[in-house]
């Protein structure tokens, strides 16, 4: 966990090489009620990154999202927003979870990227959000 500020807010990985984070960076210069972060996909095949701003109701929106992951409902995060979304498709094409960057706004891309996370998933991630929520949250304005 380390003594600097909480980075990752998620990490699904596996032991194929794929994963799929969101990192946050800190606050945004450009914004006050804002954080910077980044979308980064990794897989033997294809590797990407996009940048992304958070805030609170997007915070609020993927635990939203984990509460429907745990109660066995595939979930999208940020899917009628500008910008990137990302969603976890419990049961995906390869008969595993899968993960779907789509980037329609920018570079008109889309990336599946299949990944077998571990049994308590969903409970690390609940905790990397309070992580996140608590160290960043106090910080922002508006």
């Amino acid at each position: 966990m380390g003594d600097g500020p909480p980075r990752e807010l998620i990490h699904l990985a596996d032991d194929e090489g794929n994963s799929v984070r969101v990192d946050v960076l800190g606050r945004s210069p450009r914004w006050a009620a804002g954080l910077d972060a980044e979308i980064v996909v990794r897989t033997p095949f294809v590797s990407g990154r996009l940048d992304l701003g958070l805030y609170r109701s997007r915070l609020e929106r993927w635990g939203e999202a984990l509460d429907r992951l745990d109660a066995g409902q595939d979930a999208a995060w940020m899917e009628m927003d500008r910008g990137p979304s990302l969603s976890v498709r419990l049961d995906g094409e390869r008969g595993c979870p899968e993960v779907v960057v789509e980037d329609g706004s920018g570079s008109m891309v889309t990336v599946r990227v299949p990944v077998v996370p571990p049994d308590d998933w969903i409970a690390d991630h609940r905790r990397r959000l309070r992580r996140v929520r608590d160290h960043w949250v106090p910080l922002l304005s508006g």
